[in-house]
């Protein structure tokens, strides 16, 4: 008799942006120059006095387990700073835990929260792994579809159709990847209520929260009236530092929650590394010149590549809000995003993640990054266009 393994993870399919990634790297080891806009990773250094911390940490033999929740200096600078920028007041002992890493940190709690059966809501489109880890934990993914035709505005009664007797949370995620949207006051009051009225948590994955551009503002879900009791705050060091590499994330929760997600934590993986929380409370705690130093460079390629995405045949790129991403809908030769995203890796050379990836409403679309150089940039565009005619 063969030995199976668990059918739910049998039907899941592979991450599409590690797919991507993949395929570039199989091709650049074939000598083939591919310009990879697939991943989301940062291509700025984590910051001097970060590195030195965590240094410091390790020589001083901070390379042991700590508690679970994370180490006391680390969970005091999480909560000055959600107090300082986020005016969400939690208490550092009850009501943080660190995590190796935000994606852990969204999983731990999916895994507190959920009974089979139970539904799940997410914008689409959406990251790629939020509906495969509500599959996993045996919740039911219900997507809520965002306008294209608006820039993938949030409309309420289509929110509204989506909520049943079984709905238990909702995932949120703004600044969003993959669309850059940054979700307006009034956006994230029909959530408020919503939540209220029905009685459901929402985990409001803030990942991307200082990446955002012109007069956009990050509001977070949990400072709205009557909203910090039914949200999980989900952050992380990942993109604001450049400390992907590092895995490090954190979430903010009312207590008894807390409580739940922490025994999570403990049978999976006890705490998140000892020196990488020094590092944290460097990041958390010191010189933030180095993010806005990051976030103007991002900005100046923001700009660069969707004036000349928008100068492409059959291309519309809206200018992104936030994070570090473009979304552009492509009607180039009719193709679907999966046959656009293979023609642009194999015949222009430029890796791209197809919008289908990210759910229903995104299969026009392919997502870039800018999260590379300006040179890589440079070169994406001359390829595309000597490919795209």
């Amino acid at each position: 008799m063969p030995v199976r393994w668990a059918e739910k993870i049998d039907l899941l399919s592979e991450s599409m942006t590690v797919a991507v990634s993949d395929r570039a790297r199989e091709l650049q080891q074939r000598g083939v120059k591919v310009v990879n806009l697939g991943g989301g990773d940062p291509d700025f250094n984590t910051p001097p006095h970060i590195v030195e911390a965590a240094v410091k940490a390790m020589n001083q033999g901070l390379t042991h387990y700590v508690a679970s929740k994370g180490i006391p200096e680390l969970r005091k600078a999480i909560t000055g700073k959600l107090q300082r920028d986020n005016h969400v007041a939690y208490d550092p002992d009850t009501e943080v835990i660190v995590t190796a890493s935000g994606k852990l940190a969204l999983y731990i709690t999916l895994a507190a929260m959920l009974e089979p059966g139970d539904e799940v809501l997410y914008f689409d489109p959406a990251w790629v792994s939020y509906e495969p880890m509500i599959r996993m934990l045996d919740g039911v993914p219900v997507d809520v579809p965002l306008r294209p035709e608006d820039n993938f505005l949030l409309d309420g009664d289509v929110l509204k159709s989506r909520i049943t007797p079984r709905t238990k949370a909702m995932i949120l995620n703004s600044p969003n990847n993959p669309t850059g949207r940054v979700l307006t006051r009034d956006e994230l009051n029909v959530v408020a209520r919503s939540a209220q009225e029905h009685g459901f948590w929402v985990l409001s994955d803030e990942i991307y929260e200082p990446i955002i551009y012109d007069k956009h503002q990050h509001i977070s879900l949990a400072a709205l009236p009557g909203m910090r009791d039914l949200t999980v705050t989900l952050n992380g060091m990942s993109k604001a530092y450049a400390m992907t590499g590092w895995r490090l994330g954190y979430l903010g929760a009312p207590a008894p929650l807390c409580e739940q997600i922490l025994k999570v934590q403990q049978h999976v993986v006890t705490c998140a590394p000892s020196f990488v929380q020094a590092a944290g409370v460097a990041a958390l705690q010191g010189p933030q010149g180095c993010v806005a130093e990051m976030v103007a460079e991002y900005d100046r390629r923001r700009r660069f590549m969707t004036d000349a995405l928008n100068a492409l045949p059959g291309v519309h790129c809206p200018l992104p809000e936030g994070a570090f991403y473009l979304f552009p809908r492509v009607t180039h030769r009719g193709m679907d995003s999966n046959a656009l995203a293979k023609f642009m890796i194999e015949e222009a050379h430029v890796a791209v993640t197809p919008g289908a990836a990210f759910g229903k409403t995104g299969a026009q679309n392919v997502r870039l990054t800018f999260a590379t150089s300006m040179a890589n940039l440079q070169q994406a565009i001359e390829q595309l266009k000597a490919a795209m005619g």
